[in-house]
């Protein structure tokens, strides 16, 4: 852990067994404490890859992040999940979210239910991996009565209401509300500061972890230029002032971006961020500057 924020790396390229392993080693070499398995269709199989990746690390947690629960059976997911706790001693961390890509669905010859509906399986899943973990006659047994620690992610009411209530961790989208099924945007920070004052006030004196998926990374001394860069790849969604702010963006040198860090602790609570696998090298000396 650097100070007090982790830092994850969503894995989105499948490779051959032995770019996994070079990669998934590289990871923890440059410092990062999570390694993520995104579960997406044309991406590698998540628990699959989180157990090669428990094999080839030492000490880097391992996480789904974030599994499509409704292509899931609890009852056969909660197999894969325990059995991939023991396989990796007790390293997995489960990040479960409601699924939102519609073309997965009708690739899988599947119907893609309604937001409720989505919510819904994912609730009943949350309860009964809960059941499941408590049963003495499950097997493969959890390596912890209770399980892995849960990360939920999302950004409506009732997924963040379901987080605050069950979830060591709580991943926020960092998106802004679109039709169900169209593609994501990005928020502004004061949408993002709602939806954690949403769950703080859901969490009352629980506590839990704040993630965020760091859509973009830029680590540059020129700022000026890479935000109103990002401004035109955002098609004028954020202007350059709302991009400076929000903590979907990382911008600037190594010691600019961890003092960004620091602000959007104070800020929003965020002390977990996971960046995109393709922005693992250029972070790295963001790790080092935190240090």
């Amino acid at each position: 852990m650097t100070g007090d924020f982790r830092f994850g790396v969503n894995m989105i390229v499948p490779d051959s067994r032995a770019a996994w392993v070079e990669k998934c080693r590289k990871a923890e070499d440059l410092g990062f404490d999570v390694l993520c398995a995104a579960d997406h269709l044309g991406m590698a199989p998540p628990f699959p890859a989180l157990v090669l990746a428990g094999e080839v690390t030492s000490h880097v947690k391992l996480t789904t992040f974030v599994l499509n629960t409704p292509f899931y059976n609890p009852v056969l997911l909660a197999r894969d999940v325990t059995g991939t706790d023991q396989f990796t001693d007790g390293r997995l961390e489960l990040g479960l979210g409601a699924g939102y890509v519609k073309a997965e669905f009708e690739a899988a010859r599947m119907p893609f239910p309604s937001a409720r509906e989505r919510v819904d399986h994912l609730e009943r899943t949350i309860i009964e991996l809960e059941r499941l973990y408590a049963d003495p006659e499950h097997k493969p047994a959890p390596t912890r009565p209770e399980g892995p620690p849960l990360l939920l992610a999302g950004r409506g009411d009732r997924i963040l209401t379901l987080a605050a209530e069950h979830a060591d961790i709580i991943g926020f989208t960092g998106t802004t509300k679109t039709p169900d099924g169209a593609a994501l945007a990005p928020a502004s920070a004061e949408e993002i500061e709602e939806r954690v004052k949403f769950v703080r006030e859901k969490l009352g004196d629980r506590e839990a972890e704040f993630n965020l998926l760091c859509h973009f990374v830029n680590i540059t001394d020129d700022r000026a230029g890479a935000l109103e860069e990002l401004a035109k790849l955002t098609q004028g969604l954020l202007g350059v002032d709302q991009l400076a702010e929000v903590p979907t963006a990382l911008v600037g040198s190594p010691a600019a971006v961890a003092e960004q860090l620091h602000a959007h602790r104070e800020r929003f609570g965020l002390t977990y961020y996971t960046v995109l696998e393709h922005n693992m090298d250029q972070f790295a000396p963001v790790l080092e500057a935190l240090r």
